[in-house]
């Protein structure tokens, strides 16, 4: 139930109003959820952060990597490889990282920190007015361990509950409590993950 982003999951992309998520319960109902497709984890963690279809495109994120590879201070000891696997994404697949996460959501006036890993999960205050939801990263093996990478999650609090988001999930899954929760990221923390904490400006709320 709170488990971690899958390793192997062979899922087309679904933007869709899950069913029956965490067990059945109609909490998830009407929980906004898109579904893995290729590298492209950011961009359906953050349309399901945002709870909104195409809140982002990819060629809104292509374009954010676009404008920070121009300020790349490395630009000049690319290699011909670099003009496909680019600092910030992979052209044919997406994989973007976590400087294209940050200026996605600051678009939005969201403000992004990054929360201390040598910090507990339970230092996170999950009451605070301005916490708009979490992004977690996580080191993920692929195709059976011939391929490793990583993987973005968004985590939600939606009418009260708090939903795991994974789009390598079929449906969204519920968390019983805020201590299942604290529990999932600081498992999360000792496999190397990493927790984003976007922030709403609260003038802009």
């Amino acid at each position: 139930m709170e488990s971690g982003p899958k390793s192997e999951a062979k899922q087309d992309e679904e933007g869709s109003s899950a069913m029956g998520g965490g067990g059945g319960s109609s909490r998830s109902s009407k929980v906004y959820h898109e579904r893995q497709r290729l590298q492209f984890c950011l961009l359906h963690a953050l349309n399901n952060l945002m709870q909104e279809k195409e809140s982002f495109t990819r060629a809104e994120l292509d374009g954010i990597a676009g404008n920070l590879v121009q300020i790349d201070p490395n630009k000049e000891h690319w290699t011909p490889m670099s003009l496909i696997f680019k600092p910030h994404h992979n052209v044919f697949t997406g994989n973007y990282d976590v400087n294209v996460l940050i200026t996605a959501l600051e678009a939005r006036k969201k403000k992004v920190i990054w929360h201390d890993h040598r910090k507990g999960a339970s230092s996170i205050d999950l009451d605070a007015d301005a916490l708009f939801g979490l992004m977690i990263n996580v080191p993920v093996r692929r195709f059976r361990g011939l391929w490793t990478g990583r993987h973005w999650v968004a985590i939600r609090s939606i009418n009260g509950t708090w939903f795991n988001l994974d789009s390598d999930f079929s449906a969204p899954k519920e968390f019983q409590d805020k201590e299942k929760l604290i529990a999932f990221l600081d498992s999360i923390l000792s496999q190397g993950g990493e927790v984003m904490i976007p922030l709403v400006e609260l003038d802009n709320k």
